[in-house]
Formats: structure tokens, C-alpha cells, sequence
């Protein structure tokens, strides 16, 4: 089960974490919806494919939550020679790789209820590395969640170095940026990436305190939110404002393209695409 490039018992670590994480952050949505709950599906590759590994797509459409996808996945194998100029340190490796991570991404109906992402990673060829982040994409947004949104996702980075929310901040801003809209996707957050500081142990427990972070705050703003009256003409704007959703999730995320180039699971890189949007 390697890559061939060592730190076995870290990623090991880090994908233990992104399970246990997944079951409790599907617990906690669970506790909104009367009566649905998340469905699992495992994947693995074919034997004789040239990833190996799999993981667990879970999906749930409730009431509260129109459509949300948590999933989990622990690969590793070989890129392809295309997508190995696009991956640090794959030359270097020869093209092996190892991957593990958690990705989200629930849209709601109700459209004062903002939609969320988080995705932690941990990649490795020649290096090592964290990578993540989370965002908010209100419909109509609040101050008052964006304020505890950001908060929290603060005292995170507190935890790791002082300047940390504001460098992260400022990457979260540019990532999720559609240029061809000349507008950001949302109200932000925190993106990282290629985290590899003298003490891996130092990166992967703020990767945790982001885990811990995302599970404390949201469930209180879909709380605050879920049960407000909404019209029509609101929930029209939800399904344009997806609509921008989509584009930079097919034209711009990282994730959607990782996913494409080591084989995975379409049904879980394209589990952000919403049930129904509008253009």
C-alpha cells in the first residue's frame, strides 16, 4: 500500500482522521433532516488498474440539505504522464503518488442557507504535503454568519502561525474567483496548499484544528437559518447563484481536475455538481 516514497504511518494518520471526521460530520448533518439519512457507497479500482486504493462517497438528499456529498478516499498508484508535470515532485517520483483526503459539499434548499465546501488533503510523490481549505457561498448573505464563519476558521490558523488566517484568507479570495464573471464565488474563507514545514506533525494537526473548526461552526448557521420563510423569487436566485457554482467548478477547481487525472471516482469528484441549478 505505498506509493514508494515513504511517511506511511503519517498518511495513515491523516486518513484515519478524514474517516472519523466524515462519520462525525454526517452525524451532525443527519441530526437536521426528519427522516433521511446518508447513503454509502464504497469504490474501489478494478484489479490490475494502475491506482489502487478506493474510498466511501456518501450522499444525502433531506429536506434541510437538498443534496450533500462527504467522501473520503485513500489512493495511490501512478499519474499518468500528462498530469505528471502538474504535481510536485511527481517527475521526481517517477509518477507515483499517494492521496488521501475528505471533500463537502452541501447545497441546501432553503437559499438563506449558504452552501459549503471543505476538502483536506494529504499528497505525497518526491515530497509531502497538506493542502485544503473551506468557503461559504451564500445566496443571500449574512454578516453575521460570514463573521462566524470567519472566526472560527481564525482561531484555526491562530494555532498555527499569527500570520496564517490572513495569507490564507487572501489565497481563498483569489482561488475562488471566477475571472470570466469578473465576481468571487462567495464570501470565502481559508485555502492552503503544499503545507510541508520542518514537523509534518505541526501541519497535520492544523489540518485537524480546520476539520474541528468547520464541524463547530457550520451546523450552528444552518441552525440559525433553516426554518426563515422563503418565496420563489428567492429560491430562483439559489438556483442562478449554483449556476456560477458549477462553472468554476468545471472550468477552475483543482479537485475536479485531480480527479480526472488519476482515474478516481467521476460519482465522487463530481458530487459539488447541485441537483438543479439555472443559467
Amino acid at each position: 500500500m505505498s506509493a514508494g516514497v515513504g511517511g506511511e504511518g503519517l498518511a495513515e494518520a491523516a486518513a484515519a482522521y478524514f474517516r472519523d471526521l466524515q462519520a462525525r460530520v454526517c452525524a451532525a448533518f443527519e441530526a437536521f433532516e426528519p427522516s433521511d439519512c446518508f447513503e454509502a457507497r464504497p469504490w474501489r479500482r478494478p484489479e490490475g488498474h494502475r491506482l489502487k486504493g478506493g474510498g466511501e462517497s456518501r450522499l444525502m438528499r433531506g429536506e434541510v440539505f437538498e443534496k450533500v456529498g462527504v467522501n473520503v478516499s485513500h489512493v495511490w498508484g501512478e499519474f499518468s504522464e500528462q498530469a505528471r508535470g502538474q504535481v510536485p515532485g511527481a517527475e521526481e517520483s517517477g509518477g507515483r503518488f499517494l492521496a488521501c483526503g475528505i471533500s463537502l459539499v452541501a447545497h441546501m434548499s432553503n437559499p438563506y442557507v449558504p452552501a459549503v465546501h471543505l476538502n483536506l488533503r494529504y499528497l505525497r510523490t518526491s515530497r509531502a504535503w497538506f493542502g485544503g481549505g473551506t468557503d461559504l457561498t451564500p445566496t443571500f448573505p449574512f454578516e453575521e454568519d460570514t463573521a462566524d464563519f470567519h472566526a472560527a476558521l481564525r482561531t484555526a490558523c491562530d494555532t498555527y502561525r499569527p500570520d496564517a488566517y490572513q495569507e490564507f484568507k487572501e489565497r481563498c479570495d483569489r482561488y475562488f474567483y471566477l475571472p470570466h464573471r469578473h465576481e468571487p464565488r462567495g464570501v470565502g474563507g481559508i485555502f492552503f496548499d503544499e503545507l510541508a514545514g520542518a514537523e509534518a506533525s505541526i501541519d497535520f494537526a492544523f489540518v485537524r484544528q480546520v476539520g474541528e473548526a468547520f464541524l463547530g461552526v457550520y451546523p450552528r448557521l444552518v441552525a440559525r437559518r433553516k426554518d426563515l420563510p422563503y418565496d420563489e423569487a428567492a429560491r430562483e436566485k439559489l438556483l442562478f447563484k449554483r449556476g456560477r457554482y458549477v462553472e468554476f467548478n468545471l472550468v477552475y477547481d483543482r479537485g475536479t481536475k485531480f480527479g480526472f487525472q488519476t482515474d478516481a471516482d467521476p460519482e465522487a469528484y463530481l458530487m459539488s455538481l447541485p441537483p438543479l441549478v439555472r443559467w
